[in-house]
């Protein structure tokens, strides 16, 4: 196998700075929505605590949030599968840059599907985080609506 000189590998190290920024784009996302994940979790465990010590009236209140911090974590954790999914396959990218320099190989193609499906894969990650905040309002909606006086 014939070694590739230097000055044809810069342009690939060039190239593969892109996807090295996104996996640390991807951590950065990844640290904030393990942290989300930990709390949501937390959280939902804190209120079925309370929710054996309560009220009946209080009960059914404390489900509904228990209920919907459920589906947030669940929301979490699918973002969190997407975006690490998305790290994977910037990694693999990076890993066949290299590997069509050094061979002299033209496979176009399974680096454009390799960048499209990293991104969709981020996209849906995203989608999946936007959903949850979304949630995360509601449920503060309804214990600000629980909490307001009757007038």
């Amino acid at each position: 196998m014939p070694l590739t000189p230097l000055h044809e590998l810069i342009p690939v190290l060039q190239v593969a700075i892109g996807p090295v920024i996104l996996i640390s784009g991807v951590g950065l996302l990844l640290l904030t929505l393990t942290n989300r994940y930990g709390r949501t979790i937390d959280r939902s465990r804190q209120l079925v605590r309370e929710q054996r010590e309560c009220a009946e009236a209080d009960r059914q209140r404390l489900a509904g949030q228990v209920e919907i911090l459920y589906r947030r974590a669940r929301l979490i954790r699918l973002s969190i599968l997407l975006s690490g999914v998305s790290a994977l396959l910037a990694s693999v990218l990076i890993i066949v840059l290299f590997l069509t320099a050094l061979w002299k190989l033209e496979v176009g193609l399974v680096i454009s599907l390799l960048f499209i499906a990293c991104m969709v894969s981020l996209s849906g990650s995203l989608v999946a985080f936007i959903r949850d905040i979304n949630l995360s309002l509601g449920a503060l909606k309804l214990e600000v609506d629980y909490e307001k006086p009757a007038v």
